[in-house]
């Protein structure tokens, strides 16, 4: 029988080749749910993101930037039943994709990715935006400069600047205010990756460095030129003690970042490593 997470790895490292604007971005997320879940049924799971986006399809479409806001909330929150799972955030299915269709539970960057595939779909602007401690989307309209900002998380609901403001606030603290690159776009790849990195850093949190150096390496066939993962790799790889890939990691990364304190260090640590192996 084929192998679902050999399968699934093979289908992100073709991915991984593609020109950003080209990347599926549910299917590319549901591939990465497989290797985390391998008993689940993808194809049930596509099926169903399938029913959300004939749901908009059908719809008379608005032009606006609110009506859009407000289809795609009815049909993913209302209608469909997807929401924030604030109560068991941690949770790793909440950044599986299969998971998350399943359940109908998210965190924000998955509920979140759900709005830009069926924005796409629909044939409407929409971009990922990394908020500090909260992703967010924007949804254009098809006015030129009308924009809404969405919390996904939240059920959808529009975030005009004083939301903003108060969702800094409670993020960072009652002294922070908006600044200058808070809601810059983000690529379809660092969505991706942002999703993967919630269970990255839950696996570290769990000090499961086996399965934290797994998602690094899958995250790695999606972006192989993305350099701060492979000097996470070649650390985590040092840290269970196999120092010829940690080596072979670092000198990744220094192919790409070649100057600076970060090389440097880079160099040093791959020094540590190469006395160790003698």
């Amino acid at each position: 029988m084929p192998d679902p997470v050999a399968e699934a790895r093979a289908a992100i490292e073709a991915a991984g080749r593609l020109p950003d604007d080209e990347l599926d971005l549910a299917g590319v997320a549901l591939q990465f749910a497989r290797i985390d879940a391998p008993e689940a049924d993808w194809r049930a799971a596509a099926e169903r993101i399938s029913a959300l986006t004939r749901a908009v399809l059908t719809t008379a479409p608005p032009a606006d930037a609110e009506g859009r806001r407000a289809l795609l909330a009815r049909v993913i929150h209302e209608e469909g039943g997807y929401a924030g799972d604030s109560e068991t955030y941690d949770d790793l299915r909440n950044a599986n994709l299969i998971r998350v269709t399943e359940r109908r539970r998210g965190l924000p960057v998955a509920i979140g990715l759900l709005w830009l595939h069926l924005a796409e779909a629909a044939g409407w602007a929409a971009r990922g935006l990394d908020f500090p401690g909260h992703f967010l989307v924007s949804l254009d309209g098809s006015a030129k400069g009308s924009a809404v900002v969405v919390d996904p998380f939240g059920g959808g609901h529009a975030l005009p600047v004083p939301a903003l403001r108060a969702l800094i606030k409670r993020v960072e603290g009652p002294q922070a205010e908006l600044r200058p690159g808070m809601l810059a776009p983000m690529s379809r790849r660092a969505v991706l990756l942002r999703l993967q990195t919630n269970i990255r850093l839950r696996r570290l949190a769990e000090n499961d460095i086996e399965g934290a150096l797994a998602c690094t390496n899958d995250m790695l066939r999606l972006a192989p030129d993305a350099a701060p993962l492979w000097r996470e790799a070649a650390v985590m790889n040092a840290r269970l003690g196999r120092l010829g890939a940690a080596i072979e990691d670092m000198e990744r990364f220094l192919e790409q970042v070649p100057t600076g304190e970060a090389a440097t260090r880079g160099r040093e640590m791959i020094e540590e490593w190469r006395a160790r192996l003698n």
